[in-house]
């Protein structure tokens, strides 16, 4: 989404309190993120989770599919790996970004870290033109400050929603709780571990643990049950 505006210039402090004052998830994506792209005067932000890679990439064009994949995209990469704030430049020489994704819109890139529960579940992304200036120290000081702020919220919303219900749905971790609504829109084993950025055995361990707490024996008995009581 564009974060463009004619709009007096935000401050950090009052992101902050913005922030704190969210009461959903939502509000998150559609209010404070656009004032966090005004923030970073970026072409571009977006506010996304690990499960949100998988389903873009399936659609994208193969260049900007490119752009998304951690194989291809180092700043992804180093964000997945360090659980900290980055900007192409960190990474890459000035200039070698625009290789890997050609948009005018994207000439210069930077990412921070969602945090929750110990594992990064992922994070906001912000793009500027080629003809603005590129990202610097400041800049990350600021995203990794934004990024505490958060994390901790989006812990603490999750936390109230998890206490909301009474279900099976309640046996299981937060984790679990994402592994088996990945289940139940028929992604593999693989597709799933690749979308929490966790391994296919971890995946795999996990189903069992699901299914012990469930008193289930399959993914479909273990659907039916969570279906029936509204995942």
């Amino acid at each position: 989404m564009s974060a463009q505006s004619t709009a007096a210039p935000v401050r950090l402090q009052d992101l902050f309190e913005a922030i704190a004052l969210t009461a959903e998830e939502k509000t998150l994506r559609q209010t404070i993120t656009p004032q966090l792209g005004q923030y970073f005067h970026a072409s571009r932000c977006k506010l996304f989770y690990a499960q949100d890679l998988l389903q873009v990439t399936e659609k994208l064009p193969a260049a900007i599919r490119k752009a998304v994949s951690v194989e291809d995209n180092p700043i992804l990469r180093y964000l997945i790996q360090r659980h900290t704030a980055v900007h192409d430049e960190i990474v890459l020489p000035p200039g070698v970004w625009k290789t890997i994704c050609p948009r005018a819109d994207h000439a210069h890139v930077m990412t921070g870290p969602i945090i929750h529960k110990g594992a990064l579940i992922g994070g906001l992304a912000f793009t500027r033109h080629r003809h603005d200036k590129a990202f610097n120290a400041d800049d990350l000081a600021d995203l990794s400050a934004l990024c505490l702020h958060l994390s901790s919220q989006l812990a603490i919303l999750r936390t109230e929603k998890a206490r909301a219900y009474t279900s099976s749905k309640s046996l299981l971790t937060p984790r679990e709780q994402e592994i088996a609504v990945l289940v139940g829109k028929g992604l593999t084993n693989k597709k799933i571990g690749a979308a929490l950025w966790i391994t296919e055995n971890s995946v795999k361990q996990a189903l069992k643990r699901m299914y012990r707490k469930l008193e289930v024996s399959s993914r479909a008995e273990m659907i039916s049950r969570l279906t029936q009581e509204k995942l």
